[in-house]
Order: structure tokens, then C-alpha cells, then sequence
């Protein structure tokens, strides 16, 4: 037995079809239909068995098919797994042709409920009393429990002769162009709207899934749809596990349910989306391909209140990098409002008056261009006030239906998730930054201080020892007579000169080079990629430049400090103490020549101020 049915593609559906040994497909095709009606006969001598026997529409056409197998009058057994009309409506036909009296329906005690409505003179055999079994010639047809799978008594059958499944609505599909056999793995496709619209849930889908898959089942025989071979049975369970059902949930006026179910694939990748991912970049991404799922839109940019007042931009055009400044205008009217203040706006700002609220959940407007932009606001949960938006760029107008209502609606939680963690983040990190600024930098002066110079000298240092076309200088600065500073205007003015060189040195260096503020009144300056003979120039730059400085201690009160400089160039392999050893014995010997100079370790003369 091919349980595989590749004999079958092709196959003439004009006549009966052989799918397992003694099981026959004797449903019929009707043109232009996407819910085909499937008919199944077990044959079984003066015993057969006839699955779903149809509409008024097809039983004409089952007949034939039928007598084309055995004859009719050979039919016992007649099972309806429920009770709509496109399995039973052709019950009334067969109960005014069958005169044999043991013919009996075979049903659940629920569909009976409503079966009997049909009036029929046939006896009903229920499968609840009867052990959910039923004895035939060569084998024992069991039938299967799959409650609520759509209706409250469905049931599915299952011959363990040739591990065919009878499923009924089960892995029943929507076929637009009717194939007896699925083809392969994209039948989930046709699969897909049928169980989301069916099916009241998923908790319902996969106990009903769970009660099939407790039988060796090779093919799937559904009522709807294609029939699946073995290859395929184990993927479609898997896929139907994963399936969301009862999507007329979201439905609002409109109940159409392929819209419904695009909507109910837009809905779980939003929610796929924030599960699977952490950055805001990725975030952004994934939300901008669901939104263009359903809008033709450009670009997604986003906009987010941050210490108080200021707007963080994360733009599409950026690659949401985020940048701190203005934002549009129609942003910065908006945030920091409350829900109603937003809602209230769009009747009294005049600025505000092309705008077209959305069920109160965004606005519209077109853009001057022939597009269209849709502002989506962001409350906070916590404060109530509108602390973020995102403004989605459509390249033209269009009218937004509830279904896209919907969509916009449903991005604002995760999207309002987003930007408040991408807020914290960038909030921690500009904390973090400060902290870390805090104990690098000197207080008082702000230049580094020893610990941060230990830490980037030695990779400089390193550097230098791999490449001498790396070189590291060190100037060793020292405020000339600074006691006399303090011991004349007192600890605060001398701070404050303190202040005014460091301000000097960091106004005067490369963005390479490290101010450091060494101890007491001494700065030492290292320079990374200096020339030797550059090095003294810059020295003797510096040490001008201080000297022209006045440092304003108070009203009417300035100060002209001046500064001396011992300028080393370190070795390759030299030990960093060792470097600034030598720059300090040079300022030493400034300052003996006479302070305000500069002086070399090597011994060659140095400059000295006026």
C-alpha cells in the first residue's frame, strides 16, 4: 500500500478513487468552489460503509461513483461525523432509496440531537454506546472523541486496516484550485484560514490533535480540502499545533475570515516579535515588515520624551541610532499631553485640523505629497501622559479599514514596551557614562586622574614598545610660587587658579593627548604620536599660553600665573614611572633655571619665558 498516494496524482476525479485497499474517494468536484465536500466508502460486502455522505449539491454524482465500486444497496452503515448540511443533507435522499431494515446512522448522541430534525425513518447507532467501535467483515472501525473540533459532539474515524483516518473537519482546507491529494508542505497554507475560523481555540485544536495522534495514523482522509499522505500527516500536526484559532474574536463588523486571518498572522508575529527580540533596531525592523504587510508604508520613525523634556529621535533613515533634538512639530505638540488633552486637540488646534482621529487610538493626515502619515501615540501606562509616538510614512493614501485599525492598535503596546526599554537603556548607559566620567576625571579640575592614566598609558606604552613610529612624550607641569597664591588669597583662590590652567591645558591638546592632574599644583601632559623635535614646541606653547592667561579670582581681583614644564620622550621598553621620573627631573631643573621655562630630560636647552 502506497501509503504516500503518489499513484494518485492526477488522478480523473470523475470516477471513483482508490486511496488504501478497500477505501474509496467518491466525493464529487464542484467547478469554482473553495469548501469541496469529500465522500468515502469502505467497502465491506453487504456491510460497507459510507463516510459523509454529502450535500443535495454532490450526491448525484456520488451515487454514480458508487455503483461504479459495489451497489448501493450494499450500504449498512451511513456515518455522519456532524450534522451541517454539506455532510447530512443528503440523508433525506438515502433514507427515501434505502429499504434494506438494518441500515442504520451512525453518529454521536449530540448530532443525533439535531439529526433527527431531518425526520428520517433510518434508526441512529451511536458510537458513545457502543463502545466507540464498530465490528465489520475483515476489520473494527474505532471511532475518535474530537469534542468542540467544531461542534460540541464531533467525532472522526479511524480504520486500523489501513491507518486511514476519516477526520472529518479536521485538517479540512479552503482549496482554490481543488487537488485530491496535498502536494506538499505548502498545503498548510489552505489548512491555515479553515482551522483559525473552525476551530473556538488552540487549547481545543490540540486535544482533539492529541486524540488523533494516540492512533498509528498514515493518511489523513479529511472532509474538506485534500487528502494528506503519510509524508506530510506528522508536519501538518506539528503546524496545526502552532496555529491561533477562534479568530472571529477579532472580529469587530467585519466577519470576512481571510482578512481575519491575515490579521490573526499580523497579530502573532507582533507578539513573535517582542518574544524574540531585545535591540530596538531589531524591534523596529520586524514591526516595520508586519506593518507593510498591510500599509504601503515607507518608513517607521520614532520619537520619545527623555530627562523631562527632551526628545530622543530614533529615525528609520538613521538606522534608529537615536539623536537627541527637535522633533516635527506635530510631535512636540502632542507629547507630554494626557489622553484626553491628545484627543481634545483634534477639535480645538487649529494646527491639528487635517488630522483624522482613529477609533482614539492614532490620527491621520496626508503629507503634501500624495502620501499619508499615520501618528501612532505612545502613553505611558504608569503616568498617563503621551510620552512617545511613532509616525508611520505611507508613500500613498488609503482608507483605513477597521481590519487596519486594528493592526495600528495592536503595535502601540509593544511598540510603547520598545521605546520605553530603549529610554531605560540609553538612560543607564548615559548614567553609567557619567559614573564612569565621575571616577576618571578629577573633580575639581576635570582633567583624568592617576588611576585612568595608569590604565591608558599602558596600552599607549605597549603600543610604543611595538611600533616606534608610536611615540609617548610626557610634559610635567608645575604652577610656579602657587604657595604663595594660597598663603596670600587663601585655599579657594587657589583652587580656582588650579581650575583656570587645567582649563588652559585641555583648551591646548590634541583630542589624543591625556591631561592629568598629577597632585597638589603638578599636571602632567602626555602626548601620543608626537614628533621629538614637536614636542618642545608644544611644550613651550602651552606654557604661553598660560602665561597670557589672567586668572579672574574675583571683582577687580586677576592673577598672571605662570607655569614650568620638564618635557621627556620615552624610550621603547621603558617602564611609564621611569618616563615620568625623567620628565620630573627636567621640570626640577626649570624650575632651579629660573621657573617659567620649559626644560628637556635629554639636557638640551629649553625655552624660557620673559
Amino acid at each position: 500500500m502506497d501509503t504516500n498516494l503518489t499513484h494518485l496524482v492526477g488522478v480523473d476525479t470523475q470516477h471513483a478513487v482508490q486511496i488504501a485497499p478497500r477505501v474509496w474517494w467518491v466525493g464529487h468536484v464542484l467547478d469554482d468552489d473553495v469548501f469541496q465536500c469529500h465522500v468515502y466508502l469502505l467497502e465491506q460486502g453487504d456491510q460497507s460503509v459510507l463516510f459523509d455522505p454529502g450535500s443535495r449539491l454532490t450526491f448525484a454524482g456520488t451515487l454514480r461513483k458508487i455503483e461504479e465500486v459495489i451497489p448501493f444497496t450494499n450500504i449498512r452503515y451511513f456515518v455522519c461525523h456532524h450534522q451541517d448540511p454539506d455532510i447530512a443533507a443528503a440523508m433525506p435522499l438515502i433514507d427515501e432509496m434505502i429499504d434494506r431494515k438494518d441500515a442504520v446512522l451512525v453518529t454521536h448522541w449530540r448530532t443525533q440531537a439535531l439529526l433527527k430534525h431531518y425526520g428520517l425513518k433510518m434508526p441512529f447507532w451511536l458510537v458513545d454506546e457502543h463502545g466507540w467501535r464498530l465490528p465489520l467483515v475483515d476489520r473494527e472501525l474505532r471511532f475518535i472523541f474530537t469534542p468542540y473540533a467544531h461542534f460540541p459532539g464531533a467525532i472522526a474515524s479511524f480504520d486500523p486496516a489501513t491507518g486511514v483516518c476519516f477526520s472529518s473537519d479536521l485538517f479540512g482546507g479552503f482549496t482554490e484550485h481543488p487537488a485530491l491529494v496535498a502536494a506538499d508542505e505548502s498545503y498548510f497554507e489552505a489548512l491555515r484560514p479553515f482551522h483559525e475560523h473552525y476551530m473556538p481555540s488552540r487549547d481545543i485544536l490540540d486535544f482533539a490533535l492529541s486524540q488523533i495522534e494516540r492512533h498509528p495514523v498514515k493518511v489523513i482522509a479529511p472532509q474538506h480540502g485534500s487528502i494528506i499522505p503519510e509524508r506530510l500527516v506528522a508536519f501538518m500536526i506539528d503546524k496545526l499545533r502552532h496555529l491561533d484559532c477562534g479568530i472571529y474574536l477579532f472580529a469587530r463588523e467585519n466577519t470576512d475570515f481571510v482578512k481575519l486571518s491575515r490579521l490573526n498572522r499580523t497579530l502573532r508575529e507582533i507578539t513573535q516579535t517582542m518574544l524574540l527580540y531585545r535591540d530596538f533596531r531589531d524591534i523596529a525592523d520586524q514591526l516595520f515588515q508586519v506593518v507593510q504587510n498591510n500599509l504601503p508604508a515607507d518608513r517607521i520613525d520614532y520619537y520619545a520624551l527623555i530627562d523631562g523634556d527632551q526628545v530622543l529621535t530614533l529615525s528609520h533613515e538613521t538606522r534608529f541610532s537615536g539623536f537627541v533634538g527637535d522633533a516635527p512639530p506635530d510631535v512636540t505638540r502632542i507629547l507630554g499631553k494626557s489622553r484626553e488633552d491628545w484627543a481634545q486637540a483634534h477639535q480645538d488646534d487649529p494646527l491639528m485640523a487635517g488630522h483624522r482621529l482613529h477609533t482614539g487610538a492614532f490620527c491621520s493626515r496626508g503629507d503634501g505629497a500624495g502620501g499619508q502619515v499615520l501618528t501612532l501615540p505612545l502613553f505611558s501606562p504608569e503616568r498617563h501622559r503621551l510620552e512617545g509616538a511613532a509616525l508611520i510614512h505611507l508613500h500613498q493614501e488609503v482608507p483605513i479599514t477597521p481590519e487596519e485599525e486594528q493592526v495600528v492598535r495592536q503595535i502601540a503596546m509593544p511598540l510603547q514596551v520598545a521605546l520605553e526599554r530603549e529610554v531605560i537603556y540609553r538612560t543607564i548607559e548615559a548614567e553609567r557614562q557619567k559614573a564612569y566620567q565621575r571616577s576618571i576625571r578629577d573633580p575639581l579640575t576635570g582633567l583624568f586622574t592617576r588611576v585612568y592614566m595608569l590604565d591608558a598609558m599602558e596600552r599607549h606604552c605597549s603600543l610604543h614598545d611595538r611600533d616606534p613610529s608610536a611615540p609617548v612624550a610626557a610634559l610635567m607641569v608645575d604652577v610656579d610660587y602657587f604657595k604663595r597664591v594660597n598663603d596670600t588669597h587663601g585655599h579657594g583662590a587657589g583652587d580656582e587658579v588650579l581650575k583656570q590652567v587645567a582649563e588652559v591645558l585641555r583648551n591646548s591638546v590634541r583630542e589624543a593627548d591625556i591631561p592629568v592632574r598629577y597632585g597638589g599644583e603638578e599636571f602632567i601632559l602626555f602626548l601620543v604620536g608626537a614628533s621629538s623635535v614637536g614636542v618642545a614646541e608644544y611644550a613651550e606653547r602651552i606654557r604661553s599660553a598660560i602665561e597670557r592667561h589672567p586668572c579672574a579670582l574675583g571683582p577687580g581681583l586677576s592673577l598672571s600665573v605662570t607655569v614650568s614644564i620638564g618635557v621627556a620622550e620615552r624610550r621603547q621598553h621603558e617602564p611609564l614611572d621611569g618616563l615620568i621620573r625623567r620628565a620630573d627631573e627636567a621640570l626640577y631643573r626649570a624650575k632651579q633655571g629660573g621657573r617659567n621655562r620649559v626644560e628637556r630630560a635629554d639636557g638640551r636647552a629649553g625655552h624660557q619665558g620673559v
